[in-house]
């Protein structure tokens, strides 16, 4: 007798929250740490991944974050959730060791000019000081991950070549970290051009961890998450509400949306793991916290279960 043959389990898809770092940190109203802290322990118990929680960088670069260490110290750790940080430069990866993140998060441009504009630095000066960041990482047992910004494309030089990102992505695999960011910084990348870059990254290095980082500055955020997701791509970077953008791309605002996100791979049968109604709750809630209107096009329009009483008829 044939065996029946069981159904595979849906693909496990993680989730990796950014709005209190990369969606605050252009707020021109401070947020007190003690908001901050209550929407990540909220946010702690709706499926996450990992939450990156705050920037070590200088306080004057970025006055929205200059409560990290206060933060970190004040959130209440749910276990089986990441909670990581950006980590600029050596002095930011001191101070971040006394508070204990879970991740170091590094980050560069692949673009020389945006790498300028964002840290003030070339290439390999960048990449020099990311490396001192690394070692001290590994002799405190700290996982590391470097995000690349600009991967697919760049306001001021122009679309990114697929061999220049794998350059900077082979002399970071060779540092031994435990994961690469695939940024798109500015919102320039297709689903052609996700699919080309991810194929190349995960053929080359399999055993890293490989997360996308998208934009939806121009309309293609949720489609680029599916073309990464067809390329076999299983963690993506996000934000509640599509809050956030970079401070030094000029028009690139709106990370890419956590709860659209997460609404289309649940009816896409995906395991995300997450309670999209804490989400929408949350992202509800946020707007009191900025003072404005989010740009969650499913906060607006709610789930697609959501019904509506019929009009009357006369």
């Amino acid at each position: 007798m044939t065996k029946p043959i069981s159904p595979s389990p849906p693909k496990r898809i993680y989730i990796q929250e950014v709005v209190t770092r990369d969606g605050f940190q252009a707020e021109s109203t401070f947020i007190p740490p003690e908001e901050k802290i209550a929407l990540i322990n909220r946010l702690s118990h709706a499926g996450y991944a990992k939450i990156e929680v705050t920037s070590f960088t200088s306080p004057k670069a970025i006055p929205m974050l200059a409560d990290a260490e206060t933060v970190m110290q004040g959130i209440a750790r749910v276990p089986g959730v990441e909670y990581t940080a950006l980590i600029p430069n050596l002095r930011g990866a001191e101070r971040a060791l006394t508070v204990g993140v879970d991740e170091f998060n590094l980050v560069m441009s692949v673009s020389e000019a945006h790498n300028q504009a964002n840290l003030k630095m070339g290439r390999e000066d960048s990449f020099n000081a990311l490396s001192k960041v690394i070692n001290l990482a590994h002799a405190n047992h700290i996982a590391t991950n470097v995000s690349l910004s600009t991967s697919f494309g760049c306001p001021m030089s122009g679309m990114t070549p697929l061999a220049d990102l794998m350059n900077w992505i082979d002399r970071f695999a060779h540092t031994g970290v435990r994961g690469i960011t695939i940024c798109d910084t500015t919102g320039m990348a297709n689903p052609a051009q996700v699919n080309s870059v991810c194929e190349a990254a995960q053929s080359k290095y399999p055993h890293l961890q490989w997360t996308l980082h998208f934009h939806n500055t121009r309309g293609m955020g949720l489609a680029n998450a599916l073309a990464a997701l067809n390329a076999g791509i299983d963690r993506f970077d996000s934000s509640l509400g599509g809050l956030g953008g970079c401070p030094y791309a000029p028009g690139a605002t709106g990370n890419i949306c956590t709860e659209e996100l997460v609404h289309m791979f649940d009816l896409m049968g995906l395991d995300t793991r997450m309670n999209i109604d804490t989400l929408l709750e949350c992202s509800q809630d946020l707007q009191k916290i900025i003072g404005r209107t989010l740009p969650s096009q499913l906060l607006m329009a709610g789930k697609v279960d959501k019904l509506h009483t019929a009009p009357c008829q006369t």
